[in-house]
């Protein structure tokens, strides 16, 4: 009766774990769509303050202060930015030193130089290369991880020409990315990292002047998130006056 008792008590952390875990990329999705920052702030507050954090966890806390701090860069709030970038290279340094999931961490550290390329562009020939290979390091550690394919394809669409970049190339691996994601359906379901990625492909076909191609990603994006409001009022009816 005592082990039955401890049995089910097991399966009720087990649960209210799940549910927590749950929440937490269900708030982050709706912030992103709904452009709610302060709910996403508010999340991954939240998480930080937690004293015990298993390497999941603390996974997916890095994941919600890269999407964070993209979006700080984005409206020119680099001191909270600064603060972020800071907050999160301590997770990822963590996550390095016990050897967990390298193709993710690679993923992340990539990002981050690119954050601090954005905040300062004269460090972009000291780090833009370690960005780089961070981004092609962790595709080589894990060929069916897309987070290694969207840093690297971010690279080449955000470095100039005249170093390199090709936006062209950057959207072969955005598109590679978004084929990793898809084999797993239940993973993309209310996760802002797909609606992100389908975004950037749209934006780049965009500046491709594939008008056709980004008009069916925005279909698709909307008819994923309808209420997806970047999409919804700006992106989407930009390219539709580009369109005419």
């Amino acid at each position: 009766m005592e082990r039955q008792k401890h049995f089910i008590m097991l399966l009720i952390m087990l649960f209210s774990f799940s549910l927590v875990k749950a929440s937490h990329k269900t708030d982050v999705y709706k912030a992103y769509i709904s452009n709610d920052m302060n709910l996403w702030k508010s999340v991954i507050d939240e998480m930080n303050q937690q004293k015990t954090k298993s390497n999941d966890f603390r996974l997916e806390l890095i994941n919600y202060q890269y999407g964070y701090i993209g979006w700080c860069i984005g409206y020119k709030k680099n001191d909270v930015a600064e603060q972020y970038i800071q907050l999160g290279e301590s997770n990822i340094a963590v996550l390095e030193k016990s050897g967990y999931k390298p193709s993710w961490i690679n993923s992340y550290k990539s990002a981050f130089y690119g954050y601090k390329i954005g905040l300062n562009k004269l460090k972009a020939p000291f780090i833009g290369p370690k960005s780089v290979d961070c981004a092609k390091l962790s595709m080589k550690q894990d060929a069916e991880n897309p987070y290694g394919f969207i840093q690297f394809a971010n690279s080449q669409y955000y470095m100039p020409a005249v170093f390199g970049g090709s936006k062209s190339e950057a959207l072969k691996y955005y598109i590679k990315a978004e084929k990793l994601m898809e084999k797993n359906q239940s993973q993309i379901k209310e996760d802002w990292n797909y609606l992100s990625l389908l975004s950037m492909i749209a934006i780049a076909y965009t500046e491709l002047n594939d008008y056709k191609n980004a008009k069916e990603y925005y279909k698709k994006i909307l008819n994923i998130e309808p209420n997806f409001l970047w999409v919804k009022n700006e992106l989407y009816p930009k390219l539709l006056k580009k369109m005419k």
